[in-house]
């Protein structure tokens, strides 16, 4: 087979972050930053992989692992999560610790349960090499993970032939059929349940069609999957017209389920003031959504203050529900500096922030809004959200840092 080059995004939360727990909607899309994958066949009966990001080298004899597959078949199914005893069977196999939880070992068990699994439904993936490189950060709520397992759904899937090459000769870029994307969704969730447990599934799904797409239609409240609570809350992966902004990692560490469950508790403790404030951050959702919509027919500059409001209102919400941190506030502060407008995106607590960028924002304005956030100790990008979803390129259509990282072996 010929050699792949493919891609999918990261996401980012526009809004509903928290209440989306309790029945609300979320507004989850796209974002410029993205994660390369390249299969080259190779010869000598060896299947390898290599992710620098999260320093993995490693290679199997194919006879190991078709024996190892011989062992649990019976079990692989894209619409059944992986079993405990699964997992545990690969993880011996590949030396990691039944407790282990460090991105280098999630890694390497959710590439072998995809190799096996979808190579059992659909027919030996032949020796190949993998390269996966990212743009994105690790743990940072940017959904990395679902990008990874994006990327190698879609590699193993036209690998072992069960979705076709839509990329011809002379196209810089081509994405698959709604079917086909379909199944490299269902593959790739398959991959997040190896390292989240239970997923929201709206990260893979992002990933997948990406937010300036035909599969994700213009309408309200398009269900990805019922809130975990269980209250019918849903996240909406929106259609939107490509928009720059500043994403920043605080680099403060934080727990999303420590940061739930402080919300929880506050709605339980203060019901008549908690459930109002979830209620108002359900309309901005709304608000942003109908926004967004306006400007994917009409990209006039006149939208850009009530999103820069919409940034502020929610912001302030979301410290009233106590997911805020003094990093964010600081944060928030040195964009105002220079009249950007951000919020946190995500769990809060620390994680990522959005500053928006309307179209007058100067380049000089941007780079001192930059150096200031690095001076604070942040990580900052500038990039885009509206971005497309996995993607098939030719060499040509990928800078040479990406040709570089993805060459290195």
């Amino acid at each position: 087979m010929a050699e792949l080059l493919l891609s999918a995004p990261g996401k980012v939360i526009l809004h509903g972050e928290h209440a989306v727990v309790h029945g609300k909607a979320a507004l989850a899309v796209a974002l410029g930053l993205r994660t390369f994958l390249r299969l080259r066949p190779c010869g000598g009966e060896r299947l390898r992989v290599h992710l620098p990001g999260v320093g993995v080298r490693s290679g199997w004899d194919v006879a190991e692992l078709r024996a190892l597959r011989g062992r649990l078949a019976a079990d692989f199914d894209e619409s059944k999560s992986p079993s405990t005893e699964q997992l545990d069977v690969l993880k011996e196999f590949a030396g990691i610790a039944a407790d282990a939880s460090a991105p280098d070992c999630l890694a390497i068990l959710a590439f072998l349960y995809m190799y096996l699994a979808i190579s059992a439904k659909y027919g030996d993936v032949p020796s190949v090499d993998i390269t996966v490189w990212s743009e994105l950060p690790t743990g940072a709520g940017l959904g990395s993970s679902a990008a990874y397992a994006v990327c190698l759904a879609a590699a193993l899937l036209r690998a072992c032939g069960a979705i076709s090459c839509p990329l011809k000769d002379g196209e810089a870029t081509a994405r698959w059929t709604e079917e086909e994307m379909t199944l490299i969704n269902s593959w790739a969730f398959q991959g997040e349940r190896v390292i989240h447990g239970n997923p929201s599934g709206v990260d893979n799904a992002v990933a997948t069609w990406g937010t300036w797409s035909p599969q994700i239609p213009i309408r309200k409240n398009h269900i990805i999957k019922k809130g975990r609570e269980g209250l019918g809350g849903c996240l909406v992966a929106c259609r939107v017209p490509t928009l720059r902004i500043l994403l920043t990692n605080t680099k403060v560490p934080r727990s999303t389920k420590v940061l739930v469950a402080g919300v929880k508790e506050k709605i339980l403790k203060f019901p008549a003031i908690m459930n109002p404030v979830l209620d108002s951050i359900d309309a901005i959702s709304q608000e942003c959504q109908s926004v967004l919509e306006a400007m994917a027919a009409n990209p006039s500059p006149e939208y850009y203050p009530v999103l820069e409001e919409l940034f502020d209102i929610n912001q302030h919400h979301l410290n009233v529900i106590g997911v805020g941190h003094p990093s964010l506030d600081r944060l928030c502060r040195v964009t105002a500096s220079h009249g950007l407008h951000s919020k946190l995106t995500g769990a809060g607590g620390g994680g990522c922030s959005i500053t928006l960028l309307p179209p007058d924002t100067t380049l000089l304005a941007v780079e001192a809004a930059k150096r200031d956030l690095c001076a604070c100790g942040f990580e900052c990008w500038e990039t885009d959200i509206g971005a497309p979803g996995v993607t098939l390129h030719s060499s040509s259509s990928l800078s040479a840092q990406v040709l570089q990282a993805l060459s290195e072996s």
